[in-house]
């Protein structure tokens, strides 16, 4: 019997390692990618090694863990999911037993765990530090502003628990629930991250929909169009001619200092614009065949045959949800990992599910940066501050977080939600998981038939002659004043 205890406590503590060395591994891979995407786009700095640029590191360190962890919250369903599979598929293969329940579920509680630490402590943390200066009447330094920083980070939390506070109070006034109000650790934490899940989720509604519909827009503006009717030869000698006549104008002109500064910025202006839509015709121009005629209606099928399934699914959701009491994501009870199949049609509709998944976090990114309160966060390539990329890893946080919850609440999966996943309070709440799935299949539905009938509504306008009411946006000549139809401006 010793021996046998001897051998189980072996086997637990080399599973144990082994899952720690994953999760390191899978962490670093995250962490490595993080690091190049973020560093792609933060502006550059100088070289010399100041304050500034310490505290600079320290928070690209803490935007890189930050993004790592959306990363990690990014793959965490669809990695269950296909988990569960391959172990149904193959139960007694050796070189696969480290892919087991405990490896699972401790990828989930690791990270809510690290999303909480990232959301409440590390963010904030980062944005305080590159603002603090140090306070007023002590020696200016590095100690000086992680001072002022934990002292503002005090004070929001005192403030983010106070109104939590008052919140509960007011919501739930029955005695179990008062004595749960000193609670830090299983009343206030939980809580407060079903809170933010919920305003994840909120923002998935807003961006998702938003972003289906301008992924056509993205992928028209990557991909080649198909060449139909149009001559690029002649567009393209147009195009050479403006170019030549702009470049003319800039050399010749012969105004007042601050004038002509005035004018040969807009004429540079209007030279790059032409430039660019060149380089996009020369491009088209040397596309293959193939890229022109058959990528690009590949491309939008399969976007428009996505859409199409996610909304499919999402009105089956809905059904479900007025049938079955099961469909609501309240969370799994059950620790076992391998043990059933959650898909009707096995690893296809896995695997089905996952590109699904994929698909709507991308088109939500897309449509968190077309909306226009958040086009300010738009990072650029060498030209992002840090206080952007901030603000934009907080919000890329938010989403990846509430995806694994807005995926089950959809219906787009069926495998239950574990880990602290699964404790969202409003999860269990029909109405608003009912109502969920309605805005998301009629925005969604609106987004699409919006997108599509507006060049039907643009050849309207143009064959009314309403078009012409538009006001052109292109600068006017301060020489003439005059714009040409087109809207550059003509040369004298």
């Amino acid at each position: 019997m010793e021996e046998d205890d001897v051998t189980i406590r072996e086997q637990n503590f080399h599973s144990q390692v082994r899952e720690y060395i994953i999760c390191f591994l899978l962490f670093a891979v995250l962490y490595i990618v993080s690091y190049f995407i973020i560093t792609r786009y933060k502006r550059k700095s100088d070289d010399h090694e100041d304050e500034d640029a310490v505290v600079n590191r320290i928070s690209l360190y803490l935007c890189t863990f930050t993004l790592a962890v959306s990363g990690g919250a990014v793959f965490l369903l669809p990695f269950s999911i296909i988990s569960n599979e391959i172990l149904l598929s193959f139960p007694k293969n050796y070189y696969i037993q480290w892919l087991n329940g405990s490896l699972i579920h401790g990828l989930w509680n690791l990270v809510s765990l690290f999303s909480n630490l990232c959301l409440f402590v590390l963010m904030p943390f980062a944005y305080f530090f590159l603002e603090s200066e140090g306070f007023a009447g002590s020696k200016k330094g590095i100690k000086a502003r992680i001072l002022e920083t934990f002292v503002m980070l005090f004070l929001l939390a005192l403030l983010i628990l106070g109104i939590v506070w008052v919140a509960s109070a007011l919501i739930d006034n029955d005695a179990a629930s008062m004595e749960s109000l000193y609670d830090l650790w299983e009343f206030y934490l939980p809580y407060l991250y079903s809170c933010i899940s919920l305003m994840g989720g909120l923002l998935l509604l807003m961006c998702t929909p938003v972003g289906l519909s301008r992924m056509f827009t993205v992928m028209g503006q990557l991909l080649v169009k198909p060449t139909i009717l149009e001559d690029l030869d002649e567009q393209i000698y147009c195009i050479h001619l403006q170019e030549e006549a702009l470049q003319r104008r800039l050399n010749g002109s012969s105004l007042h200092a601050y004038t002509r500064v005035s004018f040969a910025h807009q004429l540079n202006k209007e030279i790059d614009n032409i430039r660019n839509q060149r380089n996009k015709l020369e491009r088209r121009k040397k596309a293959s065949g193939w890229e022109k005629n058959l990528l690009y209606p590949i491309v939008m099928l399969i976007l428009l045959t996505g859409t199409t399934i996610s909304v499919l699914m999402v009105a089956l959701n809905i059904l479900y949800l007025l049938v079955d009491e099961t469909a609501m994501p309240k969370g799994s009870t059950d620790r076992g990992i391998g043990n059933t199949s959650l898909s009707t049609f096995g690893v296809a509709q896995a695997v089905l599910e996952i590109i699904l998944m994929f698909y709507l976090m991308v088109s939500s990114v897309v449509g968190f940066y077309s909306l226009r309160v958040f086009e300010g966060l738009t990072p650029r390539k060498d030209d992002t501050t840090m206080t952007t990329i901030i603000g934009c890893c907080v919000s890329i946080l938010v989403l990846s977080s509430a995806l694994p919850v807005m995926s089950r609440t959809l219906g787009i999966t069926r495998f239950d939600l574990l880990g602290d996943f699964g404790r969202f309070n409003w999860l269990g709440n029909f109405y608003i998981v009912l109502s969920y799935n309605l805005l998301f299949a009629v925005v969604t539905t609106l987004c699409l038939v919006r997108k599509f009938t507006s060049a039907v509504r643009e050849e309207l306008l143009k064959a009314l002659g309403l078009d012409k009411l538009q006001l052109s946006n292109s600068p006017t000549d301060p020489e003439s004043g005059k714009l040409s139809a087109n809207g550059h401006q003509k040369t004298l």
